[in-house]
């Protein structure tokens, strides 16, 4: 084992195999439609019941609750049990990565997980399992068991600030990996976007993924365009074996 370490900064498109849609990008629904984007924006949440209600709604019928992980998100799990020192940065709150076996400790969530609610009063968490199991039983706007306060899952809706704790990991990952992977994101949502420029400065290889062209790409070693389900394994297979090569 050497002491590569490998970052990957994963974005909607390496979910969209799983039938996850894009919602966040440049084209996505919160961009095309202000009235969906309320639902999703921590003001309107907070002050709006009838948003409220309708966001429960539209959680529960996220195509992420029936999601699997897909070859991209397997084949950063198979690269991690190589031995080589892999560490995922993603914009999703899909929680794929974690399904396809990827250890906790490994993943750093900027945008939180949408899988665990939290309570904005007294921040007690509970899963969003559980929250839609008393929607579907007739509480629209289903409030904190403990306090009564608002409900809200574990992500950070538009006008909240990313945890500054997890962006200093993320950013403390980008400075010193020796590779860094963007995949499937374009590049445009700061400060997240930032961590490839941060790794680029730092001296670490970087490879980016992606159906369209990134801000980034100037600044890339590699960009490459192919579908992600078969670029990322490819791209993480060549990783894996010049690894083992300087192993060996």
């Amino acid at each position: 084992m050497t002491n590569q370490l490998v970052a990957i900064l994963s974005g909607a498109g390496i979910s969209t195999d799983s039938g996850i849609p894009d919602y966040r990008g440049p084209a996505g629904l919160w961009q095309r439609d202000p009235d969906a984007r309320k639902l999703v924006t921590y003001d309107y949440y907070m002050a709006d019941p009838d948003i409220r209600r309708r966001s429960w709604l539209m959680r529960g019928e996220h195509p992420a609750w029936r999601a699997e992980p897909n070859a991209a998100h397997r084949a950063v799990t198979a690269l991690a049990a190589t031995g080589t020192a892999v560490r995922v940065i993603t914009q999703n709150v899909d929680g794929l990565h974690q399904l396809a076996g990827l250890p906790e400790r490994k993943v750093l969530e900027l945008h939180g997980n949408a899988r665990t609610v939290v309570c904005t009063a007294c921040d007690d968490r509970t899963t969003t399992e559980q929250a839609l199991d008393r929607v579907a039983a007739g509480e629209p706007d289903p409030a904190c068991l403990r306090c009564g306060g608002i409900l809200k899952t574990a992500t950070v809706m538009f006008g909240q600030a990313l945890d500054p704790d997890v962006l200093g990991h993320a950013m403390a990952i980008a400075q010193s990996c020796t590779v860094f992977l963007a995949v499937g994101t374009t590049l445009q949502v700061q400060p997240a976007a930032s961590l490839a420029g941060v790794a680029a400065e730092h001296g670490a290889r970087l490879i980016i993924i992606n159906a369209d062209p990134t801000p980034y790409d100037a600044l890339a070693d590699e960009v490459v365009r192919a579908p992600i389900g078969t670029a990322l394994p490819a791209v993480l297979a060549t990783l894996a074996a010049t690894d083992a090569e300087r192993s060996g």
